[in-house]
C-alpha cells in the first residue's frame, strides 16, 4: 500500500535549532531516506520550495484567478514529499515518525488511492 507523507515545516521552530543541527537533521534524514529507499520502502522524495515561490491558481465560473503565494494563512508549510510503500497506516506512521521534521513541523500521511482502479472504473 503506497502512503503520501507530506512534510510541513515551521521556520519559528527551525530558526530557534542551535547553529549547524539543520544540518545535521538534513543529513540523517537523507542517509535514512536512501536505506529505505535501498529497502524498497521510499518511492520518491522531493523537498519543495518555499511558500513564497509558489502560486496557486482557481477556475470559477471560466475565470481563472492566480494568487502569489501559499493560499492559507499559516505558520506551517508544505516543505516536501515522501511517497512510501508500507503494509499499513500503522507501518507507515512508524516510518514517518523516524524522521527528525516532525519535531520542527508535522508529517501528515495519506493512503495513495489505486488511480489505476479509478482509470478502469470510469473506463479512461
Amino acid at each position: 500500500m503506497k502512503f503520501l507523507m507530506m512534510i510541513y515545516s515551521d521556520d519559528a521552530l527551525l530558526d530557534a535549532l542551535p547553529p549547524g543541527e539543520f544540518d545535521t537533521r538534513m543529513h540523517a534524514c537523507i542517509t535514512h531516506a536512501d536505506e529505505l529507499r535501498r529497502d524498497g520502502c521510499l518511492l520518491d522524495s522531493q523537498q519543495l520550495e518555499a511558500p513564497v515561490t509558489a502560486k496557486s491558481i482557481r477556475v470559477r465560473q471560466g475565470k481563472a484567478t492566480v494568487l502569489d503565494g501559499p493560499f492559507a494563512e499559516t505558520k506551517e508549510y508544505l516543505a516536501g514529499f515522501n511517497l512510501i510503500e508500507a503494509d499499513s497506516m500503522e507501518e507507515a506512521l512508524r516510518i514517518a515518525q523516524e524522521f527528525p521534521w516532525t519535531s520542527t513541523g508535522c508529517i501528515e500521511l495519506r493512503p495513495v488511492r489505486d488511480f489505476e482502479a479509478v482509470r478502469r472504473r470510469v473506463g479512461a
